[in-house]
């Protein structure tokens, strides 16, 4: 596979500023290689027929949206994080409970299905957090203490059956496998 397609996924995945050198270090390529990649990554994106712009300031880069977009973005925003949890929302924020701290890969593969959406609604919503991974260019999420003062409890061990759902077989082979 290219570089530019490799480089696309991981800015996607990590939904937040990357710094190159940690991309570089990732694919195993120079950051000058890397930083070349790019130039040809914001020419397929930053234009007007795009809603997705590639930002690169100093050592960092980010796969943002394009500017132009904001109005639509805030009324889907606003559409997504009104009212009550979805059935998805409430899923995902119960595998971060009871399994964090979790990946978005590792959220995913347990869930089946693309969580980028449901994430960002959660953190808006001050129900998770997120924390950078050292070893690697993941975030993980864990619960808020927001969110463990409205359920009641002072730590996620205190949520119902925590030991057992934490332990669970199929968790623990999920999270060795990613």
């Amino acid at each position: 596979m290219s570089l530019i397609p490799q480089i696309e996924a991981i800015l996607f995945v990590a939904s937040k500023p990357v710094r190159i050198k940690d991309i570089a270090k990732s694919l195993k390529q120079s950051e000058n290689h890397i930083l070349e990649a790019f130039e040809t990554i914001q020419a397929k994106y930053n234009h007007d027929e795009s809603g997705i712009h590639i930002i690169v300031q100093e050592d960092m880069v980010q796969m943002a949206t394009n500017p132009d977009c904001a109005t639509s973005i805030e009324g889907f925003t606003k559409y997504e994080i009104a009212g009550e949890l979805t059935k998805a929302q409430l899923e995902s924020l119960t595998v971060i409970a009871y399994i964090g701290p979790v990946s978005r890969p590792e959220l995913e593969e347990i869930r089946g299905v693309n969580c980028a959406v449901i994430i960002r609604n959660l953190l808006v919503r001050g129900l998770i957090e997120e924390q950078k991974r050292e070893e690697d260019l993941l975030h993980t999420y864990t619960l808020s203490m927001q969110a463990l003062a409205h359920l009641g409890v002072s730590s996620v061990e205190d949520l119902p059956e925590y030991t057992t759902m934490n332990q669970h077989e199929y968790i623990l082979s999920t999270k060795t496998t990613s």
